[in-house]
């Protein structure tokens, strides 16, 4: 039984190595869109390891009952990860429109303002610099905020509403920091509205995770009765069919669970 797990141990250490030094500094250079992928690492590699462990566990229907669970806990990691970094941004970007609300209403130059956002926070840097870089040359403002929304879907509505901001200005003359103001109080209310609801849904998701691993209970509890259900899921083509479905039934209800509950944060 150990030399069974022997292999998953040394994929799951495999895992845990960093990068080498010398690829993390080629990847500095890259563009944002290269840099994301190298972090994503081996994305079937969770997958398969839960395969590989509920194959070692249950047979051919553990496997890809593992191999479900592994795939809906890892989606599950990636969403929550992708809205933390979203908040992240989002929040950057209010800190850059509110710098240069302020500069603006100093009277310092629009190119000016966007210069400084080698002080501002990485992710606002990232998504803002082609539209500094226009304004450096003369280039079309608005027109290079579009084109960063293009290349950054997640920040996309906020780059709109920058480029939408800068366009009336420079078309009709209204004060930029009155329209960029407008645009960061948008997004600090989104923030904090979106906070409020991660709070409100505390509740159904702690629900929805009980839910969730009920099955795995009643399992075990029909193992500490005597009645041995494991061997019964593990030794029979039966069982193998009802150990896949079950599981894929509950993956499937977590997931839909989830997703059911993030659809009512804003983005």
């Amino acid at each position: 039984m150990v030399s069974a797990f022997a292999p998953l141990a040394l994929a799951a250490a495999l895992l845990c190595l960093q990068a080498p030094a010398g690829r993390a500094r080629l990847a500095a250079l890259r563009p944002s869109k290269g840099t994301t992928v190298s972090r994503r690492g081996w994305p079937l590699a969770p997958v398969v390891i839960g395969g590989l462990t509920g194959l070692a566990a249950a047979g051919p229907g553990g496997a890809l009952a593992g191999a479900v669970v592994a795939a809906v806990v890892r989606q599950r990691r990636v969403r929550r990860r992708a809205a933390s970094t979203a908040a992240i941004r989002a929040g950057e970007i209010a800190d850059t429109i509110g710098r240069l609300t302020e500069e603006l209403r100093a009277g310092s130059h629009p190119a000016a303002a966007l210069a400084g956002i080698t002080a501002d926070g990485p992710h606002a840097r990232e998504v803002l610099g082609p539209a500094a870089v226009a304004a450096q040359l003369g280039d079309d403002v608005p027109g290079a905020l579009r084109a960063a929304a293009a290349n950054h879907p997640a920040a996309a509505t906020d780059l709109h509403r920058i480029a939408a901001a800068w366009a009336l200005s420079d078309r009709h003359g209204i004060q930029l920091a009155t329209l960029l103001d407008g645009v960061q109080s948008e997004i600090r209310w989104r923030l904090r509205f979106g906070e409020a609801v991660r709070a409100h849904l505390a509740g159904p998701r702690a629900t929805a995770a009980v839910l969730t691993v009920l099955p795995a209970l009643g399992l075990a509890l029909g193992q500490l009765l005597g009645l041995d259900p494991l061997a019964v899921l593990k030794g029979r083509v039966l069982g193998q069919a009802l150990l896949v479905v079950g599981v894929g039934l509950v993956a499937g209800g977590a997931a839909w669970s989830e997703r059911i509950v993030s659809s009512a944060i804003p983005r």
